[in-house]
């Protein structure tokens, strides 16, 4: 082989290739130092506070903490709702792997129904914090709280919860007045902030729980806890205490809402009793009622059903929402507008004969006593009760000063400042008629509206309060539950709690008015004569309203009637009539007689008025009365 053929190495070219490769693996490998360098000065530095927060979120967690709600108080200080421990059987959803195993799981432990399960499931669908637990059954039994407790080591997210709940401890009779609270719902939740109420079960739903929810709540507490990579807790880094709910104190009389419930006996009805120089409502009375306690953790299929489908319905609030024709206890005020606008006057004499005409050879409006009264004035129309002098006088005004005048009295309008749920009732006008019948305003129309009848109807709180205005000679403060907040005076919004004033063109027709009101029970014809003999003096007027309309010559005869058809009896009154402490309205629906409210009512002036009520009910007693 020649020279020339022979391959050489050249060593120079590849030690320079060498090289060159070497400078670019330093270049690259100081570069990349150099990124990772910046990465972590970027990250560790730059972002620090960034990554910092992230890191405690993935190490801490917010816990809420209920605050304990606020109680009610009677006037005396008797606790009217109240808050008890129980135990209840809580779920961190974010620690369980298999709900379906669970289930099977604590079924086997105690009974939880497929009502539980389900109202479960709803909450985990809810928004709410993360690990935020949520109850599945509360108020466990004894057994069943020590049966749990024994296998809670192995039930992972877990966990048995001490909880204060609502309690209500004289039931029924209070229910439609206190109210209840309730579970909370998504419709509940879009009326309040839901940070607020996150984890909140219970929220207020009627009556003074309801109207009062943001002050009786409080504000929920936050706990920071530090939580491992399972998300048990394992410490408590920062807490903010919750802030319990205001207490409030009621003008309510504890003893004297229960006896006026039980004086209602079987019947079904309403009693509102209110102190004329404050406005404050001393007894709101809807019978029959319902144990407010069965909502209070959520009321069952079947117990609802029973409440709902119940003739009686327990759960219509009649103190509010009861749509009754006044009867005769319009006739003070029907008497009072009269003067108010010439129609009438003390001294003039009317002959009351057993019927009234609008017209010779008309339709004839009977009066209750069939043979009439003979010659009275509008002293003796109040005391007697005559039918023929206000049929005669409502025709003379017409409807329009007639509903400008009960206006004033709180009749057709909401009048009570601190409860949800009151119906207007309706005072009926030409405006009203022509747009609901697309008919004129007939005499007639008059004449029915004239004795609290025809289309008037009226709710028993708008009847007390214009009984407690008329027992006040004018002056009055709205009808109000609550005195004090935490032993703070009640301030009301925009002055709504100020004194009003209803002014007469004579303002001498307001103790004439009362004076004839007194004469209702002392007056030998008095219609309530039955309530004289007491050491202090009532002033009051019968009504007795009618269910369904009599044919012109058609006699009520009451023992062939059903019960449901026989009249309503309610009796207005107040004590004692120089200067009230008490003004009461009661209704017995179809109750018959008014005799039933008139003793009624003397029975709740005698123990209000005396403090001496029937031993049975000392176990009302609050603070202020030992």
């Amino acid at each position: 082989m020649s020279l020339r053929h022979r391959n050489f190495r050249n060593y120079r070219q590849e030690r320079s290739l060498t090289q060159f490769r070497v400078v670019v693996a330093a270049v690259v490998v100081v570069l990349l130092v150099g990124v990772l360098i910046a990465r972590l000065f970027y990250l560790q530095v730059l972002e620090y506070d960034l990554y910092q927060t992230k890191a405690n979120e993935n190490r801490l967690m917010l816990v809420t903490e209920q605050p304990p709600r606020g109680l009610i108080y009677d006037r005396h200080g008797l606790v009217l709702a109240d808050n008890r421990p129980i135990h209840s059987l809580t779920v961190i959803p974010e620690r369980i792997k298999d709900f379906t195993e669970l289930k099977d799981v604590l079924s086997g432990i105690i009974d939880i129904s497929d009502a539980e399960w389900r109202q479960f499931d709803n909450k985990r669908k809810e928004y709410r914090r993360p690990y935020q637990s949520i109850t599945l059954k509360s108020q466990l039994s004894d057994e069943e709280w020590a049966r749990v407790s024994v296998d809670l080591y192995k039930l992972d997210g877990v966990q048995v919860e001490a909880q204060l709940t609502r309690y209500y401890p004289y039931g029924e009779a209070f229910a439609h007045a206190i109210g209840y609270v309730g579970r909370i719902t998504e419709r509940d939740l879009e009326r309040v902030d839901k940070t607020a109420y996150q984890g909140a079960l219970f929220i207020g739903k009627t009556g003074i729980e309801g109207y009062y929810e943001d002050v009786l709540f409080g504000k929920t507490g936050l706990s920071t806890v530090e939580v491992n990579a399972r998300g048990r807790i394992m410490s408590e880094v920062d807490r903010q205490n919750p802030t319990p709910g205001k207490d409030l104190h009621l003008y309510l009389d504890a003893r004297l809402q229960q006896y006026a419930y039980d004086l209602l006996g079987e019947y079904r009805g309403s009693v509102i009793a209110i102190d004329p120089d404050t406005g404050g409502i001393l007894a709101l009375v809807s019978k029959p009622g319902f144990d407010p306690n069965l909502f209070v953790r959520g009321i069952s299929v079947k117990d609802y059903s029973v409440l709902r489908d119940s003739k009686q319905l327990p759960l219509f609030n009649r103190a509010l929402r009861g749509g009754y024709p006044p009867a005769s206890t319009i006739k003070p005020f029907m008497a009072l507008a009269g003067l108010e606008y010439g129609f009438s006057s003390w001294t003039e004499r009317y002959y009351a004969q057993g019927y009234y005409q609008i017209n010779p050879g008309g339709r004839r409006y009977r009066d209750w006593l069939r043979g009439g009264h003979g010659w009275i004035n509008l002293e003796r129309s109040i005391i007697e009760s005559v039918d023929t002098y206000y049929y005669q006088l409502a025709n003379k005004m017409g409807i329009t000063p007639i509903h400008d005048f009960l206006t004033r009295f709180g009749f057709g309008q909401g009048v009570l400042l601190d409860l949800h749920g009151e119906s207007k009732g309706l005072l009926p006008s030409n405006e009203w008629k022509k747009a609901k019948y697309k008919e004129p305003w007939y005499p007639g129309d008059s004449v029915n509206v004239g004795i609290g009848q025809g289309f008037m109807v009226s709710t028993p709180m708008q009847v007390a309060t214009a009984t407690s205005i008329l027992a006040n000679r004018g002056h009055y403060y709205r009808p109000r539950m609550t005195q004090s907040i935490n032993d703070e005076p009640m301030q009301f919004k925009d002055g709504t709690g100020d004194m009003h004033q209803v002014v007469l063109k004579d303002q001498r027709n307001w103790e004439k008015m009362v004076n004839a009101m007194r004469k209702v029970i002392t007056d030998s014809k008095g219609t309530a004569r039955r309530l004289r003999g007491t050491d202090y003096t009532i002033a009051g007027k019968t009504g007795t309203g009618q269910v369904f309309s009599l044919q012109e010559d058609e006699e009520y005869e009451a023992d062939k009637l059903a019960q449901r058809l026989h009249d309503h009896a309610l009796f207005i009154g107040f004590a004692p009539s120089d200067k009230p402490k008490i003004s009461v309205f009661a209704i017995f629906e179809n109750g018959g007689s008014s005799s039933k409210p008139a003793d009624l009512s003397r029975q709740l002036f005698d123990a209000y008025l005396s403090g001496e009520y029937p031993e049975k009910y000392d176990y009302l007693k609050g603070k202020s009365d030992e």
